[in-house]
């Protein structure tokens, strides 16, 4: 079969994508290789979405995954590894195997970004973990510490406070720069949180494969910081190089399109891996609309 859309990617953008692709009464199919809603999956309160106050990011993802599918969208559990164009539009190849559409919307989001430390890879899952929600029970009742100065930096940091005894914030630069002004707030009144600023991590210390600490520089001196658990929140690098010859991209690997999401002839992008400046769920959501009605508009064209 070959569908009338192909959306690369189950987050908010590709989801609202094909939701308002199929009432326009096209075949659409969802390649999703996790879990359908991407990251805010992972987002214990959702608090700034316009008239959903106080969701789950799990509920969310899951009301609008139910909502798509509902219009007879099929998400596929798949992992797209490339992609080529074809007379008629493009073929996917994918782990599950290949699939045609006439037009593409990469949604393919963004990927957590690595402190680049000797050790690291080997100790994710061992004492480092990018995702609070996720991993934060394991580590109840212990010291921990989070890495990053952002609205996720914070949103991580909160959440563990409720679990664990101690959090330390460790944080480049000498200030938040978090968007929240009223969560950093709240979080510079927890008891058990101290927010470290001007400190970088520069090595990792670990015993029988687990972690057991760092190494921080802070305003140029050098400590020891003893920990269980280092979760990290410095920023995200775009997961779309797999299409990067399709359509074009900036130097930092995102995919230049403007506001009516075109990248190229057929290929449209939504969400994240977007260049742009403000990268939130409501944009999300928005840039999954225009590509829909863009790549809609396409097949209009071309009969």
């Amino acid at each position: 079969m070959t569908h009338d859309i192909l959306v690369v990617g189950g987050g908010p953008a590709g989801l609202t994508a094909a939701l308002y692709a199929a009432r326009a009464g096209k075949t659409v199919a969802v390649l999703e290789r996790a879990v359908p809603g991407g990251q805010i999956v992972y987002s214990p309160l959702v608090e700034n979405y316009p008239a959903l106050p106080g969701v789950s990011g799990a509920d969310f993802a899951a009301a609008l995954a139910g909502q798509t599918e509902a219009l007879g969208v099929e998400i596929i559990t798949a992992e797209a590894v490339s992609a080529v164009r074809t007379e008629g539009g493009f073929r996917l190849e994918t782990d599950e195997g290949a699939m045609d559409c006439r037009t593409l919307i990469l949604a393919t989001g963004v990927q957590h970004r690595a402190l680049g430390l000797p050790g690291e890879a080997e100790l994710v899952g061992a004492g480092i973990s990018y995702c609070a929600v996720c991993d934060g029970a394991f580590y109840a009742g212990r010291d921990v510490a989070v890495v990053g100065g952002g609205d996720t930096a914070v949103q991580d940091a909160l959440f563990l406070a409720n679990l664990c005894r101690r959090v330390t914030l460790l944080v480049r630069r000498d200030r938040l720069r978090a968007s929240d002004a009223a969560k950093a707030e709240t979080l510079r009144q927890r008891d058990n949180v101290e927010l470290r600023f001007s400190t970088t991590v520069e090595a990792l210390c670990s015993a029988d494969g687990a972690l057991t600490g760092v190494t921080v520089r802070e305003r140029g001196e050098t400590a020891a910081l003893a920990i269980d658990g280092l979760f990290l929140a410095v920023g995200q690098e775009p997961s779309g190089s797999a299409f990067a010859a399709l359509a074009p991209v900036d130097a930092q690997g995102y995919f230049a399109a403007g506001e009516n999401c075109i990248a190229a002839p057929g290929v449209f992008v939504a969400g994240d891996c977007r260049a742009k400046t403000v990268r939130q769920l409501a944009t999300a959501v928005g840039d999954g609309a225009c590509a829909a009605l863009s790549a809609c508009a396409c097949l209009e064209r071309n009969g």
